[in-house]
């Protein structure tokens, strides 16, 4: 069984998938802000070294989760970056098993909003950053070590005017798996190109919206769109003044939490 972090102790269960993929701990923040109305759990998704990673691999693992700490309660999902597409993901294959879904900053799935990602990454950087990272290529021979030099200078790119989040106590620094990382990533690219996603979610029978900052690198209205001819019912919200992590962002954060709590309450059933 993977790593659970309980956050809470009463209300409905809430389960916060990470981003990345292998960016273990990067919900914290968000689990936290939800924690006072809610049960939440917040899994560290499979790391690398024990077979092949693929999507079926985490999704069989959150079903894990659910089956293990749920009970006979069907949880909400709150996905972030990756997260959301996991969550996506989950939902297909297990559509009587997931709840309300809630994906914030969703990833991208075809290669048109992949393409508008990186145009407006490159339209963001300025001389001083391309140097830099061109300094990274040469002078850090470690992947991973690289990358997080990467995420470190990258990051004005994609948050609006973030404010200073507490620093996850639990560990310090994890280290950045990035095999994991490159094997899922790869595994969710081949099936999208092999036709299986977006399509499968036509077996998505939650609840589901996707919360986006106008200022987020991933095109949050294209993906929407695409998402949207498979799932009529999946609702848009998106937020000015706001990046790619809406928990964490000055103009937005208040507003984002308060719209989640209200999202997630329990609905009357039909």
């Amino acid at each position: 069984m993977i790593q659970v972090h309980k956050h809470g102790h009463c209300g409905p269960i809430v389960i916060v998938l990470h981003g990345g993929p292998a960016a273990v701990g990067s919900a914290l923040s968000l689990a936290a802000g939800l924690e006072g109305r809610f049960r939440v759990l917040e899994p560290w998704q499979r790391g690398s070294g024990h077979g092949p990673l693929s999507v079926a691999r985490h999704v069989a693992d959150l079903h894990e989760v659910i089956a293990a700490h749920c009970e006979a309660t069907v949880p909400a999902l709150v996905g972030e970056s990756w997260g959301a597409m996991l969550a996506l993901a989950y939902a297909a294959e297990h559509p009587g098993s997931a709840g309300p879904l809630v994906l914030v900053g969703c990833g991208t799935f075809d290669p048109a909003s992949r393409l508008r990602l990186q145009e407006t990454l490159r339209e963001r950087q300025d001389a001083d950053l391309q140097e830099a990272l061109q300094r990274l290529e040469r002078d850090i021979a470690d992947p991973a070590r690289r990358l997080r030099e990467q995420y470190r200078l990258t990051r004005r790119l994609y948050d609006y005017d973030p404010i200073e989040l507490p620093p996850d106590r639990r560990a310090t620094d994890p280290a950045l798996d990035i095999e994991a990382h490159r094997q899922t990533w790869e595994d969710m690219l081949r099936l999208q190109s092999e036709g299986v996603f977006p399509a499968a979610f036509c077996a998505i029978q939650s609840p589901a919206v996707m919360l986006h900052g106008a200022y987020d690198p991933h095109p949050g209205r294209m993906t929407h769109d695409t998402l949207r001819r498979h799932i009529p019912h999946l609702e848009y919200r998106e937020w000015a003044r706001c990046g790619h992590r809406p928990w964490a962002e000055r103009h937005a954060r208040d507003e984002f939490f308060e719209f989640v709590c209200d999202w997630l309450r329990p609905r009357p059933t039909q």
